[in-house]
C-alpha cells in the first residue's frame, strides 16, 4: 500500500487489521474504540457511521461483531479516500464501504429508515468554543463546524429502522442536551455509560445507546474507568482494545 506525505500504517493488534493515518490530520482516539467495544449488531445486521473519518469505527465492529454490512459516511473526501485505502488494505471491500457526504443530508443520501445500526463520534465542542481555522482537518473533527449535536441526532432518526439502534460518545456535560435531542427526534436512550479516567475522578466521556420508537426504560452501567494506574490499562478497557486473548498473548497495560 502506497503511502502519501505524513502518513503512516498503526496496528490495530485487532483481528491483525491495520489503518492508515495521517499525523498532520485527525488520527482516531480511545473514545472510537470505546464506542466500537459498546456498540452491538445483531448478525446480518447494517451499519451507518457518521462522520467516520479514518475508518476506524467500522472497521474496529466489522472485527467484533457479525454485522453484514458497514457504511462509513465522511464530508472530507481526502479522509474517506483515505480511509477506503485502508478498507482495501485489510480486504474489506466487500464488508465495508466508505461514502463521501453531508451527515445532514444522510436522509436523502441513504433513504428513510435504511439501517438497523448507527454510531457517531461527533465533533465535542460548540463553535464558539476556541475555533481558530473552520477549514481546518483538526477544527473539523473537533468543532461543531460542519454538524451539530442536534443534526446528527436528526440525521441517526431518519436513516434507522424502527427499533434500530443509536450509539454515540460525547462529553459527560452535553448529557442533558444530548438526552433532550434524541428524545425530540424519537430516540429514546435506553443505555448509558460513564467513562473515567481513573477511579474516584470525574468522567471525561459518556457512552449512549438509544433505540428508534423504543420504550422509556433506561439502564444505567457500572463505571468504565480507564486507568489502573498512570500507563497501565485496566483489564477491561486491555480486552476492549485487544479483544478476549490479550491475556493469553501476555500482554500488559498501556
Amino acid at each position: 500500500m502506497e503511502l502519501r506525505e505524513n502518513e503512516r500504517i498503526d496496528d490495530l493488534q485487532c483481528k491483525g487489521y491495520c489503518i492508515i493515518q495521517n499525523t498532520k490530520r485527525f488520527c482516531f482516539g480511545m473514545d472510537a474504540v470505546l464506542l466500537s467495544g459498546f456498540a452491538a449488531v445483531r448478525p446480518a445486521g447494517t451499519v451507518l457511521d457518521l462522520g467516520t473519518g479514518t475508518g476506524i469505527i467500522p472497521i474496529l465492529m466489522e472485527a467484533k461483531t457479525e454485522g453484514r454490512h458497514f457504511t462509513g459516511l465522511e464530508i472530507q473526501e481526502e479522509m474517506a479516500e483515505m480511509a477506503r485505502r485502508s478498507v482495501a488494505l485489510n480486504g474489506l471491500a466487500e464488508k465495508i464501504t466508505i461514502v463521501t457526504g453531508d451527515i445532514r443530508e444522510a436522509s436523502k443520501q441513504f433513504g428513510g429508515a435504511s439501517f438497523d445500526v448507527v454510531t457517531c463520534n461527533p465533533p465535542y465542542i460548540e463553535t464558539n468554543h476556541g475555533l481558530k481555522n473552520p477549514n481546518d482537518a483538526m477544527a473539523i473533527a473537533r468543532h461543531e463546524v460542519l454538524c451539530r449535536l442536534e443534526d446528527v441526532i436528526r440525521a441517526a432518526a431518519f436513516v434507522l429502522k424502527p427499533g434500530g439502534h443509536f450509539y454515540m460518545v460525547h462529553r459527560p456535560r452535553r448529557l442533558v442536551e444530548i438526552i433532550c435531542l434524541m428524545e425530540q427526534y424519537r430516540i429514546q436512550p435506553k443505555r448509558i455509560r460513564m467513562v473515567h479516567p481513573y477511579m474516584g475522578e470525574e468522567a471525561n466521556m459518556v457512552l449512549l445507546e438509544g433505540t428508534r420508537n423504543g420504550g422509556r426504560q433506561m439502564i444505567v452501567e457500572k463505571p468504565l474507568i480507564v486507568y489502573r494506574e498512570p500507563g497501565m490499562y485496566t483489564d477491561e478497557v486491555m480486552e476492549i482494545y485487544y479483544g478476549s486473548e490479550w491475556k493469553r498473548r501476555g500482554k500488559t497495560g498501556g
